[in-house]
């Protein structure tokens, strides 16, 4: 068995005991759609349930282990043990009922530092699980074979956080660590002019002639530079989207409120995203404007990183 030396043990019996050995290969985070400490979370599956997680993880950062991350835990159907007993280390994180709210400051750095400890003491390679059985990281919906009925856990807002937020800070910290990190490729394009906006209604930014500004896989700092021309007072927006070529999935960011245009018709905007992308998914840029306008020249600059 291995214990977290940061996480508070409440080891669950005779699951702990009884439940068969496994080689982790993945670590898959979930959402319990209910607002429990990680103590409640002991207490339910003590007492109501043989299913269980090796860690539950409250709003306010607080992290208990039930099982060893050596022992099988019962959250990701497929991924429990497979039949090579290789197997996925998993947490149950705090939400509301519905598991549509983002994870909570606290609930994003435990699950980086474990993330990191994970890699460090099973060697689980830092890259997002490109299949089921593939070893890395991933959440609870990345794959069929992780659920016995079809899910949508952990829920949109965390999906995106996982990617933008939680897993390259996962990477990050763990390659700090290593003597070399890898180099990304640098990218810098500019094309002048743009689409034409009409009042109300998103655009896409497109960079080199393509509605994509990256293709995953990759991990990723990009930064969408435009030049927009209108009436003073028009207010611009931009926001991110990842879409997904095969599934056509589109998942949007927040909008971002970019300003007004001047007393000079001229409003520069920028707008800076990090994150992941998968095999088949791309970023996109989209811009909106208030009252009717043109962009006039468009700028991509990103560092990028082959997964």
């Amino acid at each position: 068995m291995a214990w977290y030396p940061a996480a508070t043990r409440m080891e669950l019996q005779p699951e702990s005991d009884a439940q068969a050995a496994i080689r982790p290969t993945q670590f898959i985070l979930h959402s319990i759609a209910a607002p429990w400490t990680a103590r409640r979370m002991y207490e339910y599956w003590r007492d109501s349930s043989n299913l269980e997680s090796h860690f539950g993880l409250g709003y306010d950062g607080d992290l208990g282990q039930y099982i060893g991350t050596e022992t099988r835990a019962d959250a990701n159907y497929q991924a429990n043990r497979r039949p090579d007993g290789t197997g996925a280390v998993s947490v149950e994180t705090a939400s509301n009922l519905q598991h549509t709210d983002p994870w909570t400051d606290r609930q994003v750095e435990q699950l980086i530092r474990l993330g990191v400890w994970l890699h460090q003491r099973h060697g689980i390679p830092l890259r997002m699980c490109r299949t089921a059985s593939d070893p890395g990281y991933g959440y609870h919906r990345l794959h069929a074979a992780w659920s016995s009925g079809g899910t949508a856990c952990p829920g949109d807002a965390r999906v995106r956080q996982f990617k933008n937020v939680v897993f390259p800070g996962i990477v990050a910290r763990a390659s700090g660590q290593s003597q070399e990190d890898p180099m990304p490729t640098v990218i810098n394009e500019t094309q002048e002019g743009g689409p034409v906006l009409e009042a109300g209604k998103y655009k896409q930014l497109a960079m080199a002639n393509d509605a994509a500004l990256l293709q995953g896989p990759c991990a990723y700092s990009a930064t969408a530079y435009a030049t927009v021309k209108g009436q003073a007072g028009t207010r611009v927006t931009m926001r991110f989207q990842d879409y997904h070529l095969t599934t056509k999935h589109r998942s949007h960011d927040l909008p971002i409120d970019c300003g007004t245009i001047g007393a000079n018709g001229v409003l520069n905007v920028a707008v800076t995203r990090n994150g992941v992308l998968d095999t088949n998914e791309v970023l996109r840029v989209e811009i909106l404007a208030d009252r009717a306008a043109s962009v006039t020249w468009r700028v991509l600059r990103a560092l990028r990183w082959s997964a």
